[in-house]
């Protein structure tokens, strides 16, 4: 919208305060701060929300890849097979022997229910999810016979274990004696205390080498499930067709999406819910804008009708109140987003503070999944919030310029 320079001083002058005029000034400035704090509520919610999903992603993902080949009855004999075959499909990137088995654990008296995850040595020290996550000891104490394993951080606490503790796995899969079948009791040393920053898997997770697993499991040369990953994860159930006729009748396939269905469902649910309840509170602030409009244009009336006996045209009049309009609404965005970004920035400060204010545990990764807030931020959404609150700030000065347009000079000033 090019303004001429008359225009351009008449706007400038109603966006600031003048004499007697402090109130239209205040109305303008609390439309200024409403647009600010809706669109920084929805840049943090939004921001904070795809960090979630992301984050989950990543970890869940890391740990149980894109999908999994599992056998009937638990076992895949003929595992060596089905890598193979996995390798040569078009988009498959890494095909992982992988035996998974809900046990017990004790350690001093205490028991936990752990998931035992039996990888091969090469496989444990290559996977980025756990390897960059150690906090104490050393993946690269893991190897075949060793007895060694590494455990999560939050059950090494709840046992109390440490590096070098001695914990026991107990295994329902033990030697049958006339009185029944006896539990196997191994003990294994702690070499490294991880910390994925997915609760339940640093409560639960047990790792240790693909042999000593089968070993414990007397599960021979099998293995449970066959991890793989591919080159897009939105595409896995195409890439992986092929692959499942190949398997059919002797295991299944379950993707990311079958095997966490219910949690990525309820994200997205719950982020277009959020998105379009904050986006109301962006509508409300641009009727702030509109009535703080209304109330100039009653306020300049005679001003409006000394300007059009002056010369100024309709569309003159139109332009500069929706200038003003507009700026108002431009300028709370940006601090909108100024706001949000530095928010985003100190979120996990922010979070301990309000913990300390309050006395209350805002953020139990036993119930939010992860250890600290998320947040990831998509410029197409900024660029869409952004764009959205320029767009209803337009257009809430659409009454008011028009109705600074049709002011009659003749009627205003015929008292004058």
């Amino acid at each position: 919208m090019i303004l001429s320079r008359y225009e351009r001083m008449i706007a400038r002058r109603y966006l600031l305060p003048g004499k007697g005029e402090a109130f239209i000034f205040l109305v303008a400035g609390i439309s200024l701060v409403a647009v600010m704090l809706g669109v920084a509520a929805l840049v943090i919610v939004m921001s904070v929300m795809n960090g979630f999903r992301a984050e989950l992603f990543d970890k869940i993902v890391g740990l149980n890849g894109h999908a999994v080949v599992q056998g009937i009855g638990g076992r895949l004999p003929d595992w060596q097979d089905i890598v193979k075959a996995a390798q040569a499909t078009p988009g498959v990137t890494s095909a992982t022997p992988l035996i998974d088995q809900p046990l017990m654990t004790s350690y001093n008296g205490r028991v936990e229910a752990v998931l035992i995850r039996g990888m091969r040595v090469e496989d444990i020290r290559s996977n980025a999810t756990i390897n960059g996550k150690v906090v104490l000891g050393s993946l690269s104490s893991l190897n075949v016979g060793s007895n060694k394993i590494a455990i999560g951080s939050r059950l090494a606490e709840a046992l109390g274990a440490t590096v070098g503790s001695e914990i026991s796995l107990i295994s329902p899969q033990g030697q049958a004696t006339p009185f029944g079948t006896v539990p196997r009791i191994v003990s294994y040393t702690v070499g490294a205390i991880f910390e994925i920053g997915v609760y339940d898997y640093d409560k639960a997770y047990v790792i240790m080498p693909l042999q000593d697993a089968q070993t414990l499991l007397l599960m021979g040369d099998d293995v449970g499930m066959v991890e793989l990953q591919t080159e897009n994860a939105d595409r896995v159930e195409q890439i992986l067709a092929p692959l499942n006729e190949k398997v059919q009748g002797r295991a299944v396939i379950a993707d990311w999406r079958q095997m966490n269905a219910q949690l990525f469902e309820a994200l997205a649910v719950e982020r277009v819910a959020m998105f379009t309840v904050l986006s109301i509170i962006i509508l409300v602030a641009v009727f702030n804008i509109l009535s703080s409009l209304i109330m100039l244009v009653r306020a300049k009336t005679r001003d409006i009708a000394i300007l059009r006996t002056m010369g100024a045209t309709r569309v003159g009049l139109i332009r500069i109140f929706m200038t003003v309009g507009t700026t108002i609404g431009a300028l709370g965005v940006l601090a909108g987003l100024i706001l949000g970004f530095i928010f985003l920035f100190y979120r996990q400060g922010v979070v301990n503070f309000v913990q300390l204010v309050t006395g209350q545990n805002l953020w139990d990764p036993s119930i939010r999944y992860l250890t600290e807030l998320p947040s990831k931020t998509d410029p197409v959404e900024i660029i869409v919030i952004a764009l959205m609150a320029l767009v209803f700030s337009f257009l809430a000065t659409l009454y008011p310029a028009f109705k600074a347009a049709s002011t009659d000079p003749v009627q205003v000033l015929r008292y004058e």
